[in-house]
């Protein structure tokens, strides 16, 4: 940071101020930049804003709240989340958000609707149709492995750009910008749509955007499903389409499965952290539940009073909820998971190390192999690369005390 002087205004940024409770989020909308303030910083702030001289601002400050505080650090907590001008730079200003009215054509009363009749017809027609119901057998579409695993890859792409695109296009119908980019959870690799502007949203009206992944996953499990029974045989049966639809709709369904993993930090974490008000909840929960740990093995806790107060009093019974995430994660891993995983591999196996095997049915486990290792060494990068910008990057959801 440039030395300021403490008797000239500070040239600022455009700034956005949203009071939630006891706490203000403030920050630059063009370039998605926040942090939580108190309220008697985000006061501080605000005589800067109306022009105070940070001298003056901190003369104010103590006058108002009686104590004294330190504006060189304000100022560098400021600066850190680049919301000071640096000299000749021009004061940002935020452009218009793309696709706006596509957002809010796609949540207007007629669109939900139409979700609802869809959801329905599928649910009816499950209903109706034992064969319809949703089972790792489904999966099984082929007797080729390769053809299963593209296929359902293949398929997987416009079903998880849907997903993303209706997180996208509920935030910006709010006018938030939005950006897509692969991560990874645990062992999953994943699309996410980072919605930083959130933040500065007033907190009901970020629900919709967080919840409406899952909206399209149940959409795309509905159209599919609606689908497969639309393209019987004749004689009842169903097609070879129909029997891919639902091995797609299976899939789709451990997606939704999967965002209840709270200790992933789902969609789902996400919304129950934004219902309680909390900042890093899972932070906190690792933290209680390793002092937990220490406590019983006897070694000294980690200090939980530098926690966000509402992260601390939601942790102590959302930790709990993470041993349960754990338990879902394993179970559901032991239900649908390890068969489908076991039949693979057994099966892929047997045909590399078999006798007689026809030379499509070997060159079919291979390729699967393949494509199975080069998953892997994917997932190892992504982890990599995740550590490197961890050190390189410790910006981001500043909390300024």
């Amino acid at each position: 940071m440039t030395d300021l002087d403490l008797d000239r205004p500070v040239p600022l940024h455009p700034l956005v101020f949203l009071e939630d409770g006891d706490e203000v989020t403030i920050g630059r909308a063009d370039v998605d930049s926040y942090g939580i303030f108190p309220g008697e910083g985000a006061a501080l702030v605000r005589r800067l804003v109306d022009g105070d001289t940070p001298r003056q601002a901190a003369e104010w400050f103590e006058r108002e709240y009686g104590e004294e505080v330190d504006i060189e650090d304000v100022l560098a907590g400021l600066d850190e989340l680049d919301l000071i001008r640096d000299s000749g730079e021009v004061a940002g200003q935020k452009a218009p958000v793309r696709f706006s009215g596509l957002g809010a054509a796609l949540f207007s009363p007629i669109a939900w609707v139409l979700y609802a009749a869809l959801a329905g017809w599928a649910l009816f027609a499950m209903v109706a149709h034992a064969d319809l119901r949703p089972t790792y057998h489904n999966i099984f579409f082929s007797d080729y492995y390769m053809v299963i695993q593209v296929g359902l890859f293949v398929a997987a792409i416009p079903l998880l750009l849907l997903h993303e695109s209706f997180h996208a296009l509920a935030g910006r119908r709010l006018g938030v910008r939005s950006r897509l980019r692969v991560g990874r959870r645990l062992y999953y690799i994943v699309l996410e749509t980072s919605l930083d502007g959130l933040v500065a949203v007033p907190r009901r009206q970020r629900y919709l955007p967080i919840v409406a992944g899952l909206l399209a996953d149940v959409l795309g499990i509905a159209a599919c499903t609606v689908a497969a029974d639309l393209t019987r045989h004749a004689d009842g049966t169903l097609s070879g389409p129909g029997r891919f639809l639902l091995a797609v709709a299976f899939a789709a369904l451990l997606r939704v499965v999967w965002q209840f993993f709270f200790y992933l930090r789902t969609d789902i974490y996400v919304l129950v952290s934004t219902v309680l008000g909390c900042v890093d909840l899972h932070g906190a929960a690792l933290t209680v539940v390793r002092n937990r740990v220490r406590r019983l093995l006897g070694k000294p806790e980690t200090d939980e009073s530098a926690l966000h107060p509402a992260d601390r009093k939601v942790a102590r019974w959302y930790s709990w909820l993470v041993v349960v995430g754990y338990t879902l994660s394993l179970t559901t891993f032991a239900l649908a998971g390890f068969p489908v995983l076991h039949r693979f591999v057994t099966g892929v196996i047997a045909r590399l190390t078999g006798d007689g095997v026809p030379t499509a049915q070997f060159l079919d486990s291979a390729v699967f192999a393949a494509v199975a290792i080069a998953q892997c060494a994917l997932l190892g990068w992504l982890m990599v690369r995740e550590r490197v910008q961890a050190r390189r990057d410790r910006r981001l959801h500043h909390v300024i005390h």
